[in-house]
């Protein structure tokens, strides 16, 4: 009797803590958004080093498209925005940690990220490309086996390369990738093309793309912790807002040089 009492009141305390520990965490996720809401500012993460998307200028301020979306979207929220730049490797980390409060830097939607994060959008959509330089014996992808492939650390195109089973060799964003590349020091870069492309036009490299590369297009998203349903609804919304209007279209005209919804 004094065991079978002993187990149920044991199950009672765990029922207990579960469903306290419910309740918190609800509690947390709707206070968020108010937390924010009452601080005025919304603090996003990008790595800076993927130009146009998001890159440093000469005046030492992060600017590009990622900045200019989050920016307007903390306005449509009546916030201010800070950014954070971070190593792309960590940046989720970072999130989870509660270093910033979203990570607007082009990230790749996937069922892998969707365990550990919320997204709102997608924003844009583009697809994975793998380049060479101009006159390069590697035209397909069959030889990229011998090559060795750049590859950004923590992208989505580094898990890619290594379930291939590519020699490759990592860096901190794309500008790396490109000079590697222009050096010899790599044989192709594996990147989302959009980027690369616009890159390689505005500093002149003569790059070009692999043509037989089967890859579909991929939704880029802004992630947030996971819980909190009121700040991605609100976020998603004025996503939404900014998408049907001019606004969009003239924050990537800016940027990209045209529409990448």
């Amino acid at each position: 009797m004094t065991n079978r009492r002993s187990l149920l009141k044991s199950a009672f305390t765990i029922a207990a803590v579960f469903v306290a520990g419910l309740a918190i965490n609800n509690t947390a996720s709707a206070e968020e958004l108010d937390t924010i809401k009452e601080k005025g500012v919304i603090r996003i993460a990008m790595s800076g080093a993927y130009p146009p998307f998001n890159f440093v200028n000469e005046e030492n301020k992060v600017v590009g498209f990622d900045p200019a979306i989050g920016t307007e979207i903390a306005k449509r929220m009546g916030l201010e925005v800070e950014i954070i730049t971070t190593a792309w490797d960590g940046i989720i980390g970072g999130l989870l940690a509660n270093k910033y409060d979203a990570i607007v830097g082009s990230m790749t939607i996937t069922e892998e990220r969707a365990k550990v994060v919320d997204f709102v959008g997608p924003y844009y959509s583009t697809k994975r490309a793998v380049f060479t330089k101009a006159g390069s014996d590697i035209t397909t992808t069959k030889q990229l086996d011998d090559a060795t492939l750049g590859v950004t650390l923590g992208e989505t195109h580094e898990a890619w390369a290594r379930e291939q089973g590519y020699k490759i060799r990592t860096y901190k964003g794309l500008p790396e990738l490109l000079l590697e590349l222009e050096h010899g020091r790599v044989d192709a870069i594996a990147n989302d093309s959009i980027a690369a492309i616009l890159a390689m036009k505005k500093n002149g490299y003569d790059f070009v793309a692999i043509q037989d590369l089967e890859t579909e297009a991929f939704g880029a998203g802004i992630a947030i912790r996971q819980g909190n349903p009121e700040l991605k609804d609100a976020m998603q919304k004025a996503l939404d807002a900014l998408m049907a209007d001019d606004t969009y279209l003239t924050i990537a005209n800016e940027w990209v040089g045209g529409d990448i919804r």
